[in-house]
C-alpha cells in the first residue's frame, strides 16, 4: 500500500482564455512535467521536456503564469535561477452544460491537445515495447470496454477509479520504491448516442 500525503488542491478551469493558454502541446508538456515535481523547474528543464529552448519555454512560463497556471516557486539557493512550480497538480477542464460557442471550441482543442498527447504516447510504446522488460511488458494494457450503466453508477465508477489512481501521482506518493517508472493511465467515459 501506498502512503500518501493530503490531497492537493484541484482548479476547475472553465474559461476559455484559460483553455486556449494550454490547448498547446508545449504548454501541456510544461504543466505534466510541473504537476509532478513537488519542487517545481527551471525553464531549462523544461526546455527538455517540451523540446524548446530554454527561451521559448520561458515565454510559455509567462503565459501560463497569466492565468495563475504556473507561478514561481522558491529559489534553490542560486538567485538567478527562477523556478517555476503547479500551485494546483491536479486542474478539470470542464467548459460547461450552457457554454456558449467559444468556450466550447476551446475546451474541443484543449482535449484534442491531450488526445493527440496520449496517442503519441501510444505510438511510442509500440515502438518501443519489444526492448522493454518482461515485466514492463506483461503489464502493459489497452482497454477499451462498452459498459451498461445509469448515469448514477457511471459516476460510482468514475469515483472509484481515480480514487484507485489517486494515491499514485508522483506529488501524493512518499514511498515509491525502487523501480518506479511514471506510467500515463488515460482515463475517458463518454456517454454513446
Amino acid at each position: 500500500m501506498t502512503e500518501a500525503r493530503p490531497e492537493p488542491r484541484r482548479r476547475m478551469i472553465s474559461d476559455p482564455q484559460v483553455m486556449r493558454a494550454l490547448a498547446h502541446p508545449a504548454r501541456i508538456a510544461i504543466m505534466e512535467y510541473l504537476n509532478g515535481r513537488e519542487g517545481g523547474g527551471t525553464a531549462t528543464e523544461c526546455a527538455e521536456i517540451a523540446g524548446l529552448s530554454p527561451s521559448a519555454t520561458s515565454y510559455h512560463l509567462r503565459e501560463l503564469a497569466k492565468f495563475g497556471l504556473v507561478e514561481q516557486a522558491p529559489s534553490r539557493g542560486d538567485a538567478r535561477e527562477r523556478v517555476w512550480r503547479a500551485p494546483n497538480p491536479s486542474v478539470m477542464v470542464d467548459a460547461g452544460r450552457e457554454a456558449g460557442p467559444e468556450a466550447r471550441a476551446a475546451e474541443r482543442a484543449l482535449v484534442e491537445a491531450h488526445a493527440a498527447r496520449a496517442m503519441e504516447r501510444t505510438r511510442d510504446w509500440l515502438r518501443r515495447a519489444g526492448d522493454e522488460p518482461a515485466e514492463w511488458y506483461d503489464v502493459a494494457l489497452f482497454n477499451d470496454a462498452l459498459l451498461l450503466l445509469t448515469a448514477e453508477e457511471l459516476a460510482e465508477v468514475n469515483e472509484a477509479v481515480l480514487a484507485l489512481l489517486r494515491p499514485y501521482h508522483p506529488r501524493r506518493r512518499t514511498d515509491a520504491p525502487p523501480g518506479a517508472r511514471t506510467v500515463a493511465v488515460q482515463y475517458r467515459t463518454v456517454p454513446l448516442a
